[in-house]
């Protein structure tokens, strides 16, 4: 698959900060090749079992949909295994494309190699504002949670050993970097956003590294999605903090939908079944939620080899909330902490959502209609 690839750091100091969410961009993934969590490395079916049926939807042979191998994109997971989005555009093919980062998902979306994905909201925020709001469009929420700070607990035992040591994140300027950066920062640690060099040293690596680099105390702790979290803790690792906490009701987003903008005006019946079946994913996985974690661990094992035992998949699982919500005010907060952070620029937010097709979903099933939190169409 080609994919575009544009600077992503410019010579400029001034302009460096507002692409660093951008930067480490690695090339996107097909379906079959090693997935995000990199448990493995095996060739997979292409996609969902059930099999593309009946008349195609704006006469589109496929919709080319991105997403990462992780327990924190549930809804894909699952419905590589159930097919129900694909139920929902008849003859028009679900195509999987799995990838390793936001930033090379966000090239692939920019070079038309996928129409629809799943991502964090940083890679999100990042892909909108370099565009000036030109690419891509948020159209769902989809998880929640997940996210957590473990630890070597021989070497940090609470917030105030953070103090010298070093803590990875999967990559410079993603969801959990930023996250961790801003919580440093409240506690009063002051740390390079570019080096990750300071009071506390942030080192970026890849998800699939992490545990075992801090198994051989390379690292003492992580900030990292699941399911690497719950991974470090059945090697003896710590919880010290589920990021949930942190915020109002515990929920704040770590994986929404987002669009080619393009996509969306030319082939809005196709966007809307998607979302049709993205809300009947999500009902199924609250209904199923045992069935649901055997789905999401069968595509593990399709995608990339191998899948997970009981003692990782079943925390892993049960720290996500899947949600249509995309919890806007929360992408919000995520943006300030970026800046806060000194990564991001102050981003140009409005219209970053378009709600519209969701919300008619929605409607259309009796389920309540989610906000924008002021930045788009309800």
């Amino acid at each position: 698959m080609s994919s575009a690839t544009p600077r992503a750091i410019a010579p400029s100091p001034r302009r460096r900060t507002a692409r660093l969410l951008a930067a480490s961009a690695v090339l996107p993934l097909l379906i079959g090749s090693l997935g995000a969590c990199g448990y493995g490395s095996k060739k997979a079916d292409d996609g969902p079992k059930v099999e593309a049926k009946g008349k195609k939807l704006d006469g589109l042979d496929d919709v080319k949909v991105g997403y990462f191998a992780n327990v924190t994109h549930a809804t894909p997971m699952v419905d590589r295994q159930e097919g129900l989005i694909q139920k929902e555009l008849g003859g028009t093919k679900v195509k999987p494309f799995i990838f390793n980062a936001g930033p090379s998902e966000i090239e692939a979306l920019n070079a038309k190699s996928i129409d629809i994905g799943w991502i964090g909201p940083s890679p999100a925020i990042n892909g909108y504002t370099k565009s000036g709001g030109q690419n891509l469009k948020i159209i769902s929420g989809s998880t929640s949670g997940g996210v957590s700070l473990v630890v070597n607990p021989d070497k940090i035992k609470s917030v105030d050993d953070l103090k010298g040591k070093t803590i990875a994140t999967p990559q410079k300027g993603n969801t959990q970097d930023v996250a961790l950066l801003n919580y440093l920062a409240e506690k009063g640690y002051k740390v390079d956003p570019q080096t990750g060099k300071g009071d506390v040293n942030v080192l970026r690596q890849d998800n699939k590294e992490i545990p075992t680099t801090l198994k051989t105390g390379g690292v003492d702790g992580a900030w990292v999605p699941e399911p690497t979290a719950s991974k470090i803790v059945s090697q003896g690792g710590k919880k010290l903090l589920d990021e949930k906490k942190l915020w109002k009701d515990g929920k704040f987003v770590i994986t929404n939908m987002i669009v080619s903008k393009q996509f969306l005006k030319e082939h809005p019946k196709v966007v809307e079944a998607v979302l049709r079946g993205s809300v009947k994913t999500n009902a199924w996985i609250k209904s199923h939620p045992d069935k649901a974690a055997q789905d999401i661990n069968a595509s593990l094992k399709q995608i990339t080899g191998s899948d997970l035992p009981p003692n990782v998949l079943d925390p892993a699982f049960k720290n996500i909330d899947v949600t249509n919500d995309p919890l806007a005010s929360t992408l919000q907060d995520e943006a300030q902490h970026a800046v806060k952070a000194g990564l991001l620029e102050k981003p140009r937010l409005k219209d970053i959502y378009d709600l519209t097709l969701l919300n008619k979903v929605l409607k259309a099933q009796g389920e309540p209609e989610v906000d924008s939190a002021g930045l788009g169409s309800k």
